[in-house]
């Protein structure tokens, strides 16, 4: 079909490109490579979850749920997260059931967030973020983790803050590095937010993937916090069930009515059946949180192998399921580059770095790789990787 119109796209929509990550599993698929790209698990899912969903399409749970969620379901995440937020959390007022994080992100920014506003995000930064502070006609306000452990600097971080900051993201733990913020960290976060009246939105989707005696904090825990926070979390990760789209944001009851407001018009609702099988898995023992961290850990073990023998530089993570690696010694000029050479001579897909950095003196040093995936699959990405020298070098 010929294109001959003169219409023109909005400035929001020119500002931003399509989802790079996304992108590369389309890549990976062309070129028949092995997708350690994007955050999805190639592994099922637990059989226990799976059921809860199908029994509830099969006892007909098929029509929109409450707009804000289903009762069961926010009164399962009101009692989880009230012992972690350290306070009382009302599932009727303070929780909203959102199109998995990326729409609660969404929502809570069209919400909360006036045209003008500045919304500050570290950087390396998950790629939704500044398209989200745009489309809510924001103005996003970069400040730098530095290597090696991906940590701010207090005096650039102080100096972001102004009367015209709306609202910080906190990620954590942290995609793309696996960084987990600390309490010292976090601390000198809120004390900037009560400072500046500014509203902590956070995604706290990796919480449960831990490594190493890390420990997850929500800032929302802190002293001071609980009025000034967001709290955004989803399935998709913790209970490997990226497809299901069911996430929520919880904060407190003003700040949950205009983020409601604004999730009814954009999606209506998450899946209903979903919502009411993510009962099962928000209610699952203790048992399967620490399964899953063990086994992640092997996961984490099998990749840092596979790059330790060929010579990458990587900061080890604390939480999540990447592997942010500084290619810098292998002498490209660019990530794009070196993530194109490698899908298609060593077929192995990974995210470029340039997806989660703005800054041009560093942005193309480093590529994502992600270990959520079958120990068959990255099994085989070490044989893909045996001849990486020859190859990429």
């Amino acid at each position: 079909m010929k294109n001959n119109s003169t219409f023109k796209s909005s400035q929001k929509a020119n500002s931003f490109t399509e989802s790079v990550i996304r992108e590369m599993s389309r890549i990976a698929a062309k070129y028949n490579a092995i997708n350690l790209a994007q955050g999805l698990p190639d592994f099922d899912a637990n059989i226990e979850f799976k059921k809860a969903g199908i029994d509830a399409i099969n006892n007909n749970i098929n029509q929109y749920a409450i707009t804000w969620g289903n009762r069961h379901l926010r009164k399962a995440l009101a009692q989880k997260y009230s012992g972690q937020l350290n306070t009382d959390i009302d599932p009727e007022t303070e929780i909203t059931v959102t199109c998995g994080a990326t729409e609660a992100m969404v929502a809570t920014f069209l919400a909360l967030i006036n045209p003008g506003d500045e919304v500050i995000i570290f950087e390396p930064y998950y790629e939704n973020y500044s398209p989200d502070t745009i489309l809510a006609g924001a103005k996003p306000i970069h400040v730098r983790l530095y290597p090696e452990n991906w940590t701010f600097n207090e005096d650039e971080l102080t100096k972001a803050f102004n009367h015209n900051t709306k609202a910080i993201i906190i990620n954590t733990p942290h995609n793309p590095t696996g960084k987990v913020f600390s309490h010292t960290e976090l601390t000198t976060i809120a004390q900037l937010c009560q400072k500046w009246g500014v509203i902590a939105i956070t995604d706290e989707i990796y919480e449960h993937i831990l490594y190493d005696n890390s420990k997850h904090i929500s800032i929302a825990s802190l002293p001071g916090m609980e009025e000034l926070t967001v709290t955004i979390n989803s399935l998709s990760k913790t209970y490997s069930l990226t497809g299901w789209r069911v996430g929520w944001a919880i904060a407190n009851s003003e700040l949950t009515q205009s983020i409601r407001k604004v999730h009814d018009f954009l999606t209506v609702g998450s899946p209903a059946p979903l919502q009411a099988g993510a009962v099962t898995a928000i209610n699952a023992p203790n048992s399967y949180y620490e399964d899953l961290k063990k086994d992640y850990d092997t996961r984490r073990s099998l990749l840092m192998d596979i790059l330790d023998n060929h010579g990458f530089k990587y900061y080890k993570p604390g939480g999540a399921y990447y592997l942010f690696t500084d290619i810098s010694s292998f002498g490209y000029a660019s990530d794009l580059d070196f993530a194109q050479k490698l899908i298609e001579n060593v077929k192995i897909a990974v995210v470029p770095g340039s997806s989660f950095i703005t800054n041009e003196t560093y942005k193309h040093k480093y590529v994502r790789f992600c270990f959520s995936r079958k120990i068959e699959t990255l099994n085989q990405a070490a044989t893909n990787m045996k001849d990486f020298k020859s190859i990429i070098l």
